[in-house]
């Protein structure tokens, strides 16, 4: 067990790694010290930028659009997904350029518009959809920046998004949590971080985690393969897929996360997981379901009799299973996850897990898990051409 919430079952035959150990060690003094103020955003005595008394009056909107982009906006996404049977509202996410440019204005409808720099090309532009008129709430830092004064402009509310905290590392701050109040979540119950940092069983599973993947590194297994068995978290891993990427990926490092969504990809890409190249290492995701259709006995055929009062998620977990029986027999590298409940809880610590694991690897490498530099260089070139265009 990783916590009560979640069963992981990790890389087989991995010895602890001394930098893992060193980097987990150094990561909690300084929380227990509140000396990483980004790590204090994962507890329970962060404070928001906004309270439950100043964003009450937009819980009576039914409709609510989420304007951003990459860690802007992939939070928010993954918990709606995650958690879509305890939300009664419409979440609609604008996620990418929007290249219609349609204007989506519906009755009782709120906007909700991310950006930490406030001048994110995409969002920017995205802004152009909207009526003036509609209500909107903005969150950015606290700066003259292009979304700060047009949401003066539009006489919009304005929270802010803490300048110590990265876009993809933020979704248990402002750009996560403000949607989550939004759908009627309990944000306390996401905010995991006081109990597990003194969990032994947590800590020992991350700590094993951090050796694996850095074993795989230095011995060029470099592909992070998600078979994912749960379409309500496949945003979940767009959010980890970003987080992974862009935070380790410098210096002629890093990790390639590929998010493949199972069993779909059984009948595509699993021949080449099976028996291709030897430069992945694996994680098997599922989340238990107890109330799934059964397969009807009166529309099968006898041949299949197997498959009589079935249900669609008890033959999801024996494909789960049986694909782990032919990777252990593969001799393939992979750890496995399995959701007991689907709940604040439960995202809160995968959150916290997948957080922690990518800033321990990019120390444990030399790397600066927190900035991304060369991002910077596309947006830049980007204004360029627009220029000469």
């Amino acid at each position: 067990m990783l916590t009560k919430n979640i069963s992981l079952i990790n890389f087989q035959k991995i010895k602890i790694n001394k930098k893992a150990l060193k980097e987990f060690q150094i990561l909690k003094k300084e929380f227990l010290n509140k000396k990483n103020k980004f790590l204090l955003s994962l507890s329970e005595n962060y404070k928001y930028s906004f309270s439950k008394k100043e964003i009450k009056k937009y819980t009576k909107f039914s409709f609510v659009q989420i304007i951003g982009i990459g860690g802007s906006i992939l939070g928010a996404k993954a918990i709606y997904c995650f958690l879509r049977y305890k939300i009664k509202k419409r979440f609609f996410f604008i996620d990418n350029l929007n290249l219609n440019n349609k204007k989506n204005n519906k009755k009782n409808q709120l906007n909700l518009v991310i950006s930490k720099s406030g001048n994110t090309l995409e969002t920017i532009s995205n802004l152009n959809g909207l009526n003036r008129n509609s209500k909107s709430i903005f969150i950015t830092e606290n700066k003259n920046n292009y979304l700060r004064n047009i949401a003066n402009v539009m006489k919009s509310e304005i929270f802010e998004h803490k300048d110590y905290i990265g876009g993809r590392y933020s979704v248990l701050s402002e750009t996560g949590m403000l949607p989550a109040n939004l759908m009627g979540l309990d944000c306390k119950k996401f905010k995991r971080l006081n109990h597990l940092i003194n969990d032994k069983i947590f800590v020992n599973r991350l700590i094993s985690s951090v050796s694996g993947i850095l074993n795989f590194h230095k011995n060029k297994k470099t592909n992070s393969i998600i078979l994912n068995y749960d379409e309500g978290s496949q945003n979940l891993f767009n959010w980890y897929q970003q987080l992974v990427a862009e935070s380790l990926g410098k210096k002629s490092k890093g990790i390639l996360p590929f998010v493949s969504l199972m069993p779909r990809d059984n009948h595509s890409l699993m021949q080449l997981y099976l028996d291709g190249t030897k430069n992945n290492f694996f994680t098997f995701f599922i989340v238990e379901e107890s109330k799934t259709n059964k397969i009807k006995k009166d529309n099968l055929l006898n041949s299949h009799n197997y498959l009589k009062n079935k249900s669609m998620s008890e033959i999801l977990k024996a494909q789960f299973y049986a694909t782990q029986s032919i990777f252990k027999k593969r001799k393939i590298p992979f750890r496995s996850f399995v959701i007991k409940k689907r709940n604040e809880e439960a995202l809160g610590e995968l959150f916290t897990f997948f957080i922690l694991e990518t800033i321990m690897l990019g120390k444990a490498l030399n790397i600066n898990p927190y900035d991304q530099p060369d991002v910077e260089l596309i947006k830049k070139e980007t204004i360029k051409n627009l220029l000469n265009f």
